[in-house]
């Protein structure tokens, strides 16, 4: 009997962590569903930064080859390809929607090497193109400093360091604005249970020290984030008062 308990204790970890792996890998791709979705129903794409889209696809590309020099979960890696497809489809949507909509005959291409409109092109195959040449560029240097441990350890940290601020230039903008017009309690309180989760998984599976610290971070960011939401949300209700 004892060894049935054991076995079915075992069975059921054993499921919990295979749903804990797949929240994992198509987790971070769930938030962006209901926003293409909206973008496709309404045909308008301004709310909608693909600045988020670089920042995701950067520290996703560093994070494979990150994998490359130390083998982590390949949970972590699949995810990463997730997040990468996930973004594609957003900026292949923004783009679609943009050219529909654009009054002006005028095109922005990654060709006319005209800084002011980067990652504003008004083609997908620009966006596609720029992140074949960083991929290329990365295998690169990551073939020819493999073998060094300080680089592996540096270039986890920078695709980290990417996608642990993604929330910064959010807190920074409701800061500036004293305002979080759009945004909701419930909202940030699911952006930070999702990071929660995340950590946490990080923590469990002993992800190396780079995943922990991004998972942390985050969480500082998502808090900050809630706390302006409700201190915002209080003085708007004093002024209407």
């Amino acid at each position: 009997m004892d060894a049935e308990v054991v076995l079915q204790e075992e069975d059921s970890w054993s499921l919990l962590s295979l749903m804990a792996s797949c929240l994992m890998v198509f987790g971070g791709a769930l938030p962006y569903v209901p926003q293409y979705q909206d973008i496709q129903r309404s045909s308008n794409s301004e709310g909608f930064s693909t600045r988020v889209c670089l920042v995701l696809l950067i520290a996703n590309i560093l994070r494979i080859f990150f994998w490359i020099g130390k083998q982590f979960e390949i949970t972590l890696l699949l995810q990463s390809v997730v997040v990468i497809f996930t973004m594609f489809a957003m900026l292949h949507l923004c783009c679609t929607v943009q050219n529909t909509n654009r009054v002006s005959t005028k095109q922005h291409r990654l060709s006319d090497l005209d800084f002011r409109y980067f990652w504003k092109w008004s083609a997908f195959e620009d966006y596609l193109l720029f992140c074949f040449g960083f991929t290329v560029l990365c295998a690169v240097i990551t073939l020819l400093l493999l073998d060094s441990a300080l680089f592996v350890e540096t270039l986890g940290s920078l695709a980290v360091m990417f996608e642990a601020m993604l929330g910064f230039p959010q807190l920074l903008q409701n800061f500036h604005n004293r305002s979080t017009k759009g945004m909701s309690v419930k909202m940030v309180l699911l952006w930070t249970a999702g990071d929660v989760f995340k950590t946490t998984y990080f923590v469990m599976n002993e992800s190396p020290t780079q995943f922990c610290v991004c998972g942390s971070v985050q969480i500082v960011i998502d808090v900050a984030i809630l706390l302006q939401v409700l201190l915002y949300s209080q003085d708007t209700r004093v002024k209407l008062g």
